[in-house]
């Protein structure tokens, strides 16, 4: 566990530039393939199949290419308010140098689960969660503004989520 009571996770991933290249387009049977796994992820490929209107090695086909072309993931999304996490907040966060650098020293931080590098007011972005506001200031304090570049900080603290959804491109 961290100060900020987050459990230690793996590495973060190398950050990778999106939105650049030439987009997947998702046929209408891929649409429906996703749509079916974004309501139960533990959906059978037969269950898939007798909705779509494939068989079940097709199914399981197009799922494999998804999951190869990196176009979907399937994993199990928790709610942090469940786990003990009680307060979560977006950071904007304004630097100076390589604001690269900065995003993976952001994301190698067990309580940070989003970072994007941004145009605007912010250089980068952060989304965390931790139990309290006492962690929130300690991972604050002793974990962001202590990185090298970080100028400043303005701290956007949920007070309820409304909406949250995971259905890109399949509507």
């Amino acid at each position: 566990m961290t100060s900020s009571g987050a459990p230690v996770g793996n590495q973060p991933e190398q950050l990778r530039p999106t939105g650049l290249g030439a987009a997947t387009q998702l046929d209408d049977l891929a649409k429906a393939i996703i749509k079916e796994l974004q309501e139960d992820g533990r959906r059978s490929y037969s269950a898939i199949a007798k909705t779509v209107g494939l068989s079940e090695a097709a199914v399981r086909q197009r799922v494999q290419r998804l999951i190869e072309t990196e176009v979907m993931q399937i994993v199990a999304v928790t709610d942090p308010i469940q786990l003990g996490f009680a307060r979560q907040a977006l950071i904007g966060i304004r630097a100076t140098g390589d604001t690269t650098k900065l995003a993976q020293q952001l994301a190698a931080i067990p309580a940070i689960d989003y970072v994007v590098l941004t145009a605007g007011t912010f250089d980068v972005i952060a989304e965390l969660a931790c139990k309290d506001d006492g962690d929130l200031l300690d991972l604050l304090n002793l974990e962001i503004r202590a990185l090298p570049g970080v100028l400043s900080t303005e701290t956007l603290v949920y007070l309820k989520r409304v909406k949250q959804q995971y259905n890109w491109g399949v509507k």
